[in-house]
């Protein structure tokens, strides 16, 4: 599977504009990717391990939030999320 990641979390990637990694569900695909770079981590989740509210996941063209399982949706090999921050409100990126 790919992960798209937008240009501010490049930096964390070594600049790399996606990244492949294996997971059965969007969650294990994203572990997989703060595993092996892990200064995503705190971009991405809380400290409790949530995703951060202004981090929207699109596992190929359908928002993660409003998927039956949400996180927990069965990924692919073929499959590609796209990580996209949200631009208003306060608490972007650092």
């Amino acid at each position: 599977m790919t992960i798209h990641i937008p240009t501010p979390l490049r930096v964390y990637t070594n600049g790399q504009a996606s990244v492949a990694v294996t997971g059965d569900t969007v969650a294990a695909a994203l572990e997989a990717l703060v595993t092996e770079h892990a200064g995503l981590r705190p971009n991405l989740f809380s400290a409790d391990g949530k995703l951060r509210s202004f981090v929207n996941v699109y596992l190929n063209d359908e928002d993660v939030r409003y998927l039956d399982l949400k996180e927990q949706a069965p990924t692919s090999a073929n499959d590609e999320l796209t990580i996209i921050p949200s631009i208003a409100g306060g608490g972007g990126l650092s």
